[in-house]
């Protein structure tokens, strides 16, 4: 893939994502509220999503600000020649179980905010990325690597980080149909 593919694929995954979003706030606010034998109920999965894209908003802006500030001394030309645009390693964190790990206590729902709030600022948090992405269109993006300790996967760079916040998302689109099917089955048993 190139870099402009890549970008593209990227801006694409993001897309697709708030799309899958909308439906989820759109359901039957019985559904949104119901809280699942074990885990969350979709409220607190979206509100969820929102914190924890807030945290790494915070990388990625950094991330984006040093990969600019790199690309003015660095040989971008010679750094792309030799980057392999792997954004597959990623891809394992969109499902659901996949891997071990305990989120940090600031990442958890708290119920602080409505739906609509929480919808509002989903929409901005994807639209932010998707600015980003133009910012940095030329691969500076790969100049810049931080350490995702998530699923052990090492240093990774401003679009990398990008595309893993739309891939966590996806990863609760599935959680939250295991709420849905739950929720169904205890509809049918009333």
């Amino acid at each position: 893939m190139t870099l402009k593919q890549t970008i593209e694929f990227i801006n694409h995954e993001l897309s697709l994502t708030l799309n899958e979003y909308y439906v989820w706030f759109d359901k039957n606010p019985d559904l949104i509220r119901y809280r699942p034998l074990v885990g969350w109920s979709v409220e607190q999965i979206l509100e969820h999503v929102t914190l924890t894209n807030h945290f790494l908003l915070i990388l990625i802006r950094k991330g984006k600000k040093k990969a600019k500030e790199l690309s003015l001394k660095a040989d971008l030309l010679q750094a792309l020649s030799n980057y392999q645009y792997n954004l597959g390693k990623l891809k394992e964190i969109s499902e659901h179980n996949s891997f071990e790990w305990i989120r940090p206590e600031h990442m958890e729902p708290k119920g602080e905010k409505t739906l609509d709030e929480v919808k509002a600022l989903f929409e901005e948090q994807i639209n932010e990325c998707k600015e980003i992405l133009i910012e940095i269109p030329n691969g500076e993006g790969i100049l810049y690597k931080t350490t995702m300790t998530v699923n052990d996967l090492g240093k990774i760079d401003v679009y990398q980080y990008i595309y893993f916040l739309c891939q966590h998302a996806k990863r609760h689109i599935t959680q939250m149909q295991s709420v849905e099917e739950e929720f169904s089955r205890y509809k049918e048993v009333e």
